[in-house]
């Protein structure tokens, strides 16, 4: 019996042209920034530094060639360093009419940072992508999925349309970057299940368990995630990097979890930028963000205040 996913009600939306979900192929270009950020003696370890450049200088023209040959366009989210470090890689992404975002300067890590320095990185990548290929992106994604509260708000200072690095829908929403600012962002979620890196990645010292998962099993479940969010009518975006899924058996898995997708009646497969620009148009409410508060002594209990929908005022 066909049992069909049950959708997202916190976040309804409808796409365009009779669409019936839609799909993003999103792709992040850390390489070495990555290691860097999280360890900068990593600069002096010659066969790690090659396993991240794998990434620009073998896998994303690999990537190029199959999205030119499924038709499709997706979205680069590129670190400033990796701009910087491979600009004709960055130049090649933008000829082939992907959207390149934006993904910190050196992927760095962001948990518990104040706001001027966060804002510093952010600029300092705005900066790079706009130096080395004429880019201002209006989507961020930040490393490791890791905002802080102040972080949408340095975002709508800037322009900045939509964020990839949240994980509470299956489906794009808007959301108030403050509870008293009248400015909200786009909110394209994410979903560790539909990231290579807990599929694919090892590196011995650095990450992963050393249990490299085979890409047939990883297109199986991926599929069955794509099937999922077209039957409820929600929104598959898939994160890759590089230079984890350009190697070639994970490059065969992918194009066949492309077709797969594409093959999916009603499916609108697009870049997030479109996605965003759609759902500001469409979408009404304006969530905000349920917090925990959390006091510095023992045995004095949380208070959670909780989320809420800003609903339009009727004219």
């Amino acid at each position: 019996m066909n049992h069909p996913a049950i959708p997202d009600l916190l976040h309804p939306i409808t796409w365009p042209d009779g669409a019936k979900a839609a799909a993003s192929f999103t792709f992040d270009v850390d390489a070495e920034s990555c290691t860097i950020a999280h360890d900068p003696s990593t600069t002096k370890r010659m066969s790690l530094m090659t396993h991240q450049s794998y990434g620009p200088k073998v896998a994303v023209p690999r990537l190029l060639k199959i999205l030119e040959r499924q038709q499709i366009q997706a979205t680069f989210f590129i670190p400033g360093f990796t701009a910087e470090s491979y600009p004709d890689v960055v130049r090649a992404i933008v000829d082939g009419g992907h959207e390149v975002a934006h993904h910190g300067y050196l992927h760095e890590p962001m948990q518990g940072i104040d706001a001027a320095t966060e804002a510093s990185y952010i600029d300092r990548g705005l900066e790079a992508l706009a130096k080395v290929a004429g880019v201002r992106p209006v989507g961020y994604r930040a490393p490791w999925w890791e905002l802080n509260w102040h972080s949408p708000g340095l975002l709508a200072d800037r322009g900045f349309l939509y964020d990839s690095s949240l994980l509470d829908g299956d489906a794009p929403y808007r959301f108030a970057v403050a509870p008293d600012d009248p400015r909200d962002l786009v909110e394209i979620p994410v979903d560790w299940a539909l990231d290579d890196w807990e599929q694919y990645a090892f590196y011995p010292g650095v990450t992963g368990s050393g249990v490299i998962e085979s890409p047939a099993k990883v297109l199986e479940m991926w599929t069955l995630e794509a099937e999922a969010h077209h039957s409820q009518g929600s929104c598959f975006v898939l994160t890759n990097h590089p230079f984890i899924s350009g190697r070639p058996s994970k490059t065969v898995a992918l194009e066949q979890l492309i077709e797969r997708v594409k093959g999916m009646d009603g499916m609108w497969i697009t870049t997030l930028d479109k996605i965003a620009e759609h759902t500001k148009a469409t979408v009404q409410a304006v969530h905000t963000h349920g917090r925990v508060e959390v006091p510095v002594f023992a045995g004095a209990g949380a208070r959670f205040q909780p989320g809420s929908i800003r609903e339009p005022a009727l004219q």
